[in-house]
Formats: C-alpha cells, sequence, structure tokens
C-alpha cells in the first residue's frame, strides 16, 4: 500500500543516474517539483560519456533491448520519446566469435536465426525453439508480471511460489540452456546475456532466460549519440516539468525528522528539505552510508557483507585514426569467447582470481554512429568480466590495470582487429576501483548486488524502503533489477508506492520553506 500522503509537494532524487531520471519524471508527473543531485558531470550515471580526443565513449550500457519501457515512460509525463530521441534497431544484434572460428551472429529475422542455429548444430534446432518459448513464458511471468509491480510485502512473494517452481526458477540459466541443446556454443549463446546485468550463468535463476525472448520480440537497439543521448533527454523532461538538477553535488546523508526522510544533506554541509526522498545511488551505499546514522534492521552493514555482489568490470576505451574503412567484418556489437567458459565464471565469481584467459565484449559504435569519432576514426571499448574488489584476495589493480590492458590489446590483435594498436590516439581504462570512486559502488561492481534467486524480488531491498518511512529506492540494486528496462523498470514501481503530490497552496509551500 502507499505510504501515507505528504505535506508537500517537495521531493528530492540522489543519483541522475537513468533510474534516478526515469524517478524524476515520474514524480514530475505526479505534481512533485523535483531537486536531483549527482556527483558526477553530466546526467546518466553509468550511462553518461566522456568525451576525449574527439572520441566520445559510452561509460556504460550501450543499446537498448525494451524501448517500449521509455516509450511508456515518456508518455506518462506528455511527451513523445521517439520524437526526442533517434532509436536505431541493429542487425545483427551482435556476433559471437569462439576461438575454433566459428560464429553466431544473432539476428532479428526468425528465419535467419534458425538458419544459424542449424549451420552450427542441426539437431539443436528443435531444444533452441523449445528454449524461446520457455523463455516466452518466464517473460510473461517475470517481466510483464512481477517486474512492474512492488514486490515489497512477503505475502507477494507467497503468492507466486507455485509459478516459480513451475518454471524451474530453482536451475540455473546455463542449466536451462543445456537441458534444451548440446551443442557448448548454442548453450553459451543461450546462457551468457545474465553477464549483462551482473549474474553467473551458473548461479543465476533461470528466470532470466526471459532476455532471450526480449531479444526476440523487442529487438536490441542503438541511441543515436549513445546512451547519453537517453540521458539529455530524460534531464530535458525533468526540467521541463519544473525540476531542478544539481550536478557536480553529493549526498552525504538522507536527513531524517519525526521518524522519516526529511530530504538531504550534501558533502558540502547544504540541506535540501524534501517529504519524498529517492536513492537511485546503489542500495548498499544507500543504507551503509546515507542512513548511516540511523538505526537499521534487515540492511545492516553486516548483511550487506554477506550478499553476494555482481562482479567487477574491466573496460578499456580506445579511439582509433584512419580506421573507419578498415575490419569490415567487425560489426558494431562483438564477443570473443575465451577458452574456457565455466571455469573462467568460477574465477570471476567465486574464487575471485583474475585469470590469464578472457571473453571480451567489443563496442564499435563508429559503424552506426560516425559523431562518436573524428572523421575517417573509430571509437571502441572492450570490457572484460573481472572478480569484484571484496574478495579475500582481491586484485591490486594499481599493480595489473596495465599487464591486463596488454593481454586485453593481445587477444584484440590476434582475433578482431589486427593492426590496431599502432593508429591508436586516445585511451582510457577503467577498473573496479573506478566504478567504486566513479559510482560509489560497493566493492566495484559493476550491477550492483547479483541477481540470486534468494536475491530477488522480494529478496532484495525494496523499493519502499523497509528502514526509512518516506525514503524509496531506485536503479539496479533494488527490484526489478539491473540493466536499461530493469532501471528504468524500478521508477513504474516506485510510482505506485508514492502518492500523488497535494495540492499546496503556494503560502504553505513559503512557510514551510521558512
Amino acid at each position: 500500500m502507499p505510504q501515507k500522503p505528504t505535506l508537500s509537494n517537495r521531493a528530492v532524487v540522489i543519483g541522475a543516474g537513468l533510474g534516478g531520471l526515469a524517478s524524476a519524471m515520474r514524480l514530475g508527473a505526479k505534481g512533485y517539483e523535483v531537486t536531483m543531485i549527482d556527483r558526477l558531470d553530466l546526467p546518466g550515471g553509468r550511462g553518461s560519456s566522456i568525451t576525449q580526443g574527439g572520441h566520445r565513449f559510452d561509460l556504460g550500457p550501450t543499446i537498448v533491448t525494451v524501448p517500449q519501457g521509455l516509450r511508456d515512460l515518456f508518455a506518462a509525463c506528455g511527451r513523445d520519446f521517439d520524437a526526442e530521441v533517434d532509436l536505431r534497431p541493429m542487425d545483427p544484434f551482435y556476433e559471437i566469435r569462439w576461438q575454433d572460428g566459428s560464429t553466431f551472429a544473432a539476428r532479428p529475422d526468425p528465419a535467419a536465426m534458425r538458419a544459424e542455429v542449424a549451420r552450427l548444430s542441426l539437431g539443436d534446432l528443435p531444444g533452441w525453439e523449445r528454449f524461446l518459448k520457455d523463455s516466452e513464458a518466464r517473460y510473461r511471468f517475470g517481466y510483464e508480471d512481477l517486474g512492474r509491480r512492488p514486490m515489497h510485502r512477503l505475502w507477494d512473494l507467497v503468492k507466486v511460489l507455485p509459478t516459480f517452481a513451475a518454471l524451474r526458477a530453482d536451475r540455473s540459466v546455463h542449466a536451462h540452456a543445456a537441458a534444451r541443446v548440446r551443442d557448448p556454443r548454442l548453450r553459451f549463446a543461450l546462457s551468457f546475456h545474465p553477464l549483462f546485468i551482473g549474474g553467473d550463468p551458473f548461479r543465476v535463476t533461470s528466470m532470466y532466460i526471459l532476455v532471450s525472448h526480449l531479444e526476440t520480440a523487442f529487438g536490441v537497439h542503438y541511441a543515436m549519440g549513445g546512451v547519453q543521448a537517453i540521458a539529455r533527454a530524460m534531464a530535458r523532461v525533468v526540467e521541463d516539468q519544473g525540476g531542478h538538477l544539481m550536478m557536480g553535488a553529493e549526498a552525504d546523508e538522507v536527513l531524517v525528522k519525526g521518524g522519516r526522510a526529511a530530504g538531504v544533506r550534501l558533502t558540502d554541509g547544504r540541506e535540501i528539505a524534501a517529504d519524498v526522498v529517492v536513492s537511485n545511488a546503489d542500495a548498499g551505499h544507500t543504507y551503509d552510508r546515507l542512513l548511516r546514522n540511523h538505526p537499521r534492521r534487515r540492511w545492516t552493514s553486516a548483511r550487506l557483507k554477506r550478499t553476494r555482489w555482481s562482479m567487477g568490470l574491466f573496460v578499456w576505451y580506445f579511439g582509433t585514426k584512419g580506421t573507419r574503412g578498415l575490419w569490415p567484418d567487425v560489426g558494431h556489437h562483438t564477443i570473443a569467447v575465451g577458452p574456457r567458459y565455466r571455469e573462467h565464471i568460477r574465477d570471476i565469481f567465486i574464487r575471485g582470481r583474475l585469470a590469464d584467459d578472457m571473453s571480451l565484449y567489443v563496442h564499435r559504435p563508429s559503424v552506426t554512429d560516425p559523431s562518436v569519432a573524428p572523421e575517417g576514426g573509430d571509437t571502441f571499448y572492450a570490457l572484460s568480466p573481472v572478480p569484484h574488489l571484496g574478495h579475500d584476495n582481491g586484485v591490486d589493480w594499481a599493480a595489473e590495470a596495465d599487464r591486463y590492458r596488454d593481454r586485453m590489446a593481445a587477444m584484440l590483435e590476434d582475433r578482431l582487429i589486427p593492426g590496431f594498436r599502432e593508429r591508436i590516439t586516445e585511451s582510457l581504462t577503467f577498473t573496479p576501483e573506478t566504478f567504486r570512486d566513479r559510482y560509489l559502488s560497493p566493492y566495484g561492481a559493476g550491477f550492483s548486488i547479483e541477481p540470486r534467486i534468494l536475491q530477488s524480488a522480494w529478496f532484495r531491498p525494496h523499493n519502499v524502503s523497509e528502514e526509512l518511512p518516506g525514503l524509496y529506492l531506485a536503479g539496479a540494486g533494488t527490484h526489478p533489477g539491473a540493466g536499461v528496462p530493469g532501471v528504468v523498470g524500478t521508477a513504474e514501481v516506485l510510482a505506485q508506492l508514492v502518492p500523488d503530490a497535494p495540492a499546496v497552496p503556494k503560502v504553505a509551500l513559503k512557510m514551510a520553506a521558512e
């Protein structure tokens, strides 16, 4: 049930990531006067960008898989998403390349997809098609149902347990793929997706095979100008609603008055009063730092230390000169698979060990969007999943970063873009330490809390805080979870919990401010 209506129409949102921006838009549509605060210089959070030497590096998410979620968000604010963002469908969505030279191109056309599967393993075609039906069933239940409504009451969980059992939610994503197809390459193609939301494919619940249906039903899209263009469009909506973005400002603590959230204190000592506080900061940071002086029952520091966090990310952003016509077989998205799968994942998630081998996700947006690079050049990023900083044998990135980048470069030379190193003009590297320091992400985790079955839905930090009335959570660490559709969806859930803003006379607002 929604909490008790507030006495004013002032709201503050901590963090201008996509979840925070979507929350501010929803609050503005409900009549709130919203102030957003963010420590970065641009809106978007992990979806922001850095421009260096004429190359625009999209720092985080690169694709949109459910554009309807963004269209619904903008429509709720009286706006047309497609009039404000130029979204381009990808074909292929991505190409997977294995060490033996075999490839798999994921495409929007069902016939083309069947042909790709048959080319790799004709006997697995029936199992592939059955997997897609399984994926659709989990999408209907996990995304359209659970993912679009609050899950903060235990009864909400109890009611759906029979469906979880029927859909074999106890089985992992990889185990479900292995039950449908035999070829190890196809098992990889059907099971790697949880890595895009911070999950171990061998332990994350099979509910997340719904991502395969998202690709099939909605396609994979790229926003011209990158996800940064989406963030800017969202920020414009907030400002047009009368909201205010305070960039370069960092929240230090959630203020409490009368047992309720009452606003935010910034690190420079300024205070922003509000009757509704939304934290788009990581859920772990919200509870361990922003509520450090408030007693906590569930999300204590000890509980957060026991929580399973998503893996870290090593990302190398680089720009090249005079390469636009080179490597014509390297498209917008490529996944170069290393020699190991299961054991490499164990190194990352369980052992916390920086392996010698790697698998890479390579983003080359300049083949679609020439604006990301100077004339004739290319902009890339190469991403490798690595352990987060919380393992007992944590990686010393000050010592390892350059060596790891060199190994990454050697793999790119050998497998994908030969001769690229001599053409590099700009280079930037993010390690898990960067994620910790830039985004205040606990342990430098790339996607907040890992989406295991006992860390999803009701088990995840709730959208309406269990610790403090008047505080709400948005973003990857709350329900429904990480990924662009997930974090935008947290705002849709939040809008069902926050009451409409009261019609407060201006004189009352003036008196309250005084």
